[in-house]
């Protein structure tokens, strides 16, 4: 969280929050949603400013409900997840592969999930600023599990790393990651949010 955000917050503790102007897409794309994209249920435009993603990104975080948002100064915007908290992408480092989430953070991986239509998620360790509930002004950095849409770019390698058994009524199998076999289990999309704690679409 930038000092300069927290600081805004202690001089103007009570802004009231903004909810359904920034979406975060499949693709860890944020984007702003004018009142007519939020009335017309369009998912908005990405936002392309370098900088301005950059500022988002760090500082992004959620609260104890489950709620994630961008802390813009002192007002909080909550973010509309069209999938999850958190997108991964795989990126070539000195030896292998790293999980980035879309802030550029690392993630750790515990599992990867696999959903009805073929969407394959991350499951691990994200380092994430968690909001005091009681002093708006607080955020707690902690790293927990959390979970993340695999960017749909980076399935193909994702298949070349796996095995998997695939019948009528469950899909199962193995992940090889940093020298070692993660588990692949089954997971009905709707699960998601309430097994990871998150609100796809905050209101007020």
């Amino acid at each position: 969280m930038d000092e300069q955000v927290l600081r805004s917050l202690i001089k103007w503790p009570n802004v009231p929050h903004c909810f359904g102007w920034l979406a975060l897409d499949r693709r860890g794309q944020w984007r702003m949603r004018d009142e007519y994209a939020q009335a017309n249920q369009l998912p908005g435009n990405v936002i392309q400013h370098a900088a301005l993603n950059e500022f988002i990104g760090r500082n992004y975080a959620h609260d104890s409900l489950g709620r994630y948002f961008f802390q813009n100064g002192p007002q909080r915007v909550f973010v509309t997840l069209d999938a999850t908290p958190w997108i991964a992408r795989m990126m070539p480092s000195e030896g292998g592969y790293r999980l980035l989430t879309q802030c550029g953070t690392e993630m750790k991986p515990h599992s990867a999930l696999s959903d009805e239509k073929g969407n394959i998620y991350i499951t691990g360790l994200i380092s994430q600023s968690l909001s005091d509930q009681i002093d708006g002004t607080a955020f707690t950095k902690t790293e927990s599990l959390s979970v993340a849409l695999l960017h749909d770019h980076d399935l193909d390698l994702f298949s070349e790393q796996s095995k998997v058994q695939e019948d009528a009524c469950s899909f199962k199998g193995s992940w090889q990651w940093g020298g070692k076999d993660m588990p692949i289990e089954p997971i009905h999309s709707a699960e998601l949010s309430h097994r990871f704690h998150f609100i796809k679409a905050p209101s007020n």
